[in-house]
Formats: C-alpha cells, structure tokens, sequence
C-alpha cells in the first residue's frame, strides 16, 4: 500500500480508520495488536508530510471487541495528535 501511495501522489489522505483487524476482535481473521495500529497511522502520517501538507482525515469505522477498539483508537488519536 504504501508504495502505490508514494506512485499516486495524493493531495490528501483519507483513513477509513477500521479496528476489526485486532487479534481480540470476533470477526477477523487478522493478528494485528494495539502498537500495528500505532505503527499504520505513523506511516500514513509520514505519506501525509510529503505530498499532502499534512491533510489527513481519519474517520472511524469499525471494530466489534469493544475493549481492543478502545484501546486502538485512543492511540491512533494520541498519534495523529502528536503529530
């Protein structure tokens, strides 16, 4: 994803910021724990800094393990804060 994004040159970013990937999560099939998610939007907020001024929008979208969503969210937020 991560190459096709520096080839695509965006003028912004749009996380469709999904959390159902968690391995604590009852629907996925995924092994992703709460430092992945820390790790995604780090580089996604690194694709932000060079081509798109820094515009990026996350829009929560979905997680069913209701303490791991919490969890991953809190730091996806903190991340993207931190900025």
């Amino acid at each position: 994803m991560l190459p096709a994004l520096d080839s695509f040159d965006p003028d912004f970013l749009m996380i469709s910021a999904g959390f159902d990937a968690h391995r604590d999560d009852p629907l996925a099939g995924l092994s992703f724990d709460d430092e992945d998610y820390v790790w995604v939007t780090r580089k996604l907020m690194g694709v932000a800094d060079r081509y798109c001024d820094r515009r990026l929008i996350s829009v929560l979208e979905g997680g069913y393990d209701h303490a791991a969503l919490a969890r991953s969210v809190a730091l996806h937020v903190a991340t993207l804060m931190k900025g």
